[in-house]
């Protein structure tokens, strides 16, 4: 009787800011020695460090170890294709983000020119209305070099 290959079981990563090494090796079945390991040889995974020296995994980080994982262990990809499938699935990404800004942009219409506002009332017919301005703009700026040098 043939065995159907068992399929990985998800992994429910929860929700929280860090993880230290342990709870990742837990989390993904990976052994903390082969964690440290793969962080030297994946530009991709580089968990933060904390004042004491203890690695601190994000979401994004575990993600990417199960990825590792499955390239390795199921795919039975070399590191070096591991790190190559990994790089071409984040130009993928990138892409894919860029598509739509790059769609949007050649729908929408250009954007107006920006006027300043000084310059919109410098130049304006009323030369008191810009007096004015320029009067109550300097009022402003020397209440707030009173309060800086407070």
């Amino acid at each position: 009787m043939a065995t159907a290959a068992a399929q990985p079981q998800p992994v429910e990563i929860p929700d929280k800011l860090y993880f230290r090494i342990g709870e990742v090796s837990r989390l993904t079945g990976v052994k903390a020695s082969v964690l440290r390991f793969w962080e030297s040889e994946f530009p991709q995974l580089h968990p933060k460090k904390s004042g004491t020296n203890q690695r601190l995994y994000r979401r994004k980080d575990i993600e990417t170890v199960l990825e590792i994982k499955r390239l390795l262990w199921e795919k039975r990809f070399t590191i070096e294709g591991a790190r190559a499938a990994l790089a071409e699935q984040r130009h993928a990404r990138r892409q894919e983000r860029a598509a739509p800004a790059a769609q949007e942009a050649q729908t929408a219409p250009p954007p107006a020119p920006p006027v300043h506002i000084l310059q919109r009332h410098l130049f304006a017919p009323d030369p008191e209305r810009a007096a004015a301005l320029l009067d109550r703009v300097r009022q402003e700026l020397k209440a707030v070099l009173a309060l800086l040098s407070d």
